[in-house]
């Protein structure tokens, strides 16, 4: 069963016996497939960089093991995620610096929101990572960001650190409950958790048609009041749950030995899914700011 991540979606970050894999073990280095999408029956293996393993096969004798270079690992994971993260901020800085709270600002940073979804969907859908499209994905995310923040920040002084702060804090927080095992990443897990964020997503879709059409007020759902404290809390809470899922998908990809540039598949999933958290903790912090 393939991954619901539309990011890992694909070769490499899926699994025939499970979800993403989960509760399969891994077998890095192994030349036997079992439970290893990486690996393909010894001698075609395009990972194992074996250019003798056919003619291994041919005269009978026991193939070479797999190298292991070219393979991703954490500190490859930690840099592309460094510069992806690196590429939303400046993008941010510099629409913060050289675009004033304004209609028309505003309206750019709704039109490079659009722009980064539509090269968010074209990313997710390919086979492989393009480092060209998910910078470009990063650059125009940090646009709105950075429009969105100096706006609420003209309402709320201090929310977007504040929401920077409590995006750290919910990431940290779910990286020590996932590392000590106190949420198993299971394929129940995670297809209770893909049912609820599929419903969520669908219920905020008929929020925002009610509020466009005038049927609902004050944002509906989505109100700076108590409601939409709750909904925020819901949204953060559905964050830190792709996020064991973005943990998962990459501690396999580096104990199946996936190759390096899936590393930017990692970073891609990773700003998406922190992306999402720091909006939801900017509308959270201006609600509990009380100055509507």
């Amino acid at each position: 069963m393939r991954s619901s991540n539309p990011v890992f979606s694909r070769r490499g970050f899926s699994r025939d016996n499970g979800y993403a894999g989960f509760n399969t073990a891994p077998q890095a280095g192994a030349v036997g497939t079992q439970g290893n999408p990486y690996a393909q029956p010894t001698g075609t293996n395009p990972y194992a960089q074996n250019p003798y393993a056919q003619q291994d096969l041919q005269y009978g004798t026991p193939p070479q093991a797999p190298v292991t270079t070219g393979r991703m690992t954490m500190d490859d994971v930690v840099t592309r995620t460094a510069i992806t993260l690196g590429t939303v901020a400046l993008g941010a800085v510099l629409a913060w610096a050289l675009l004033p709270v304004s209609s028309t600002s505003y309206g750019l940073a709704i039109g490079a929101a659009l722009v980064a979804f539509v090269l968010a969907m074209v990313q997710s859908f390919k086979r492989t990572a393009s480092p060209a499209l998910i910078l470009s994905y990063a650059a125009f995310e940090g646009v709105f960001l950075g429009v969105i923040s100096e706006m609420y920040n003209s309402q709320w002084s201090g929310a977007p650190f504040q929401a920077v702060l409590g995006t750290m804090a919910v990431s940290a927080a779910t990286l020590v409950v996932y590392k000590a095992g106190w949420v198993r990443v299971t394929a129940r897990y995670a297809r209770i958790g893909m049912a609820i964020a599929l419903a969520f997503i669908l219920v905020m879709a008929v929020n925002l048609l009610l509020v466009a059409f005038g049927v609902a007020e004050d944002g509906g759902l989505r109100s700076f009041g108590p409601l939409g404290a709750i909904v925020g809390i819901i949204a953060i809470v559905l964050g830190a749950f792709f996020l064991t899922l973005d943990f998962k998908q990459i501690e396999d990809g580096i104990a199946y030995g996936a190759p390096r540039e899936e590393s930017w598949l990692a970073a891609f999933g990773l700003t998406m899914t922190l992306v999402w958290i720091y909006v939801e903790m900017l509308r959270l912090v201006a609600i509990f700011s009380g100055d509507d």
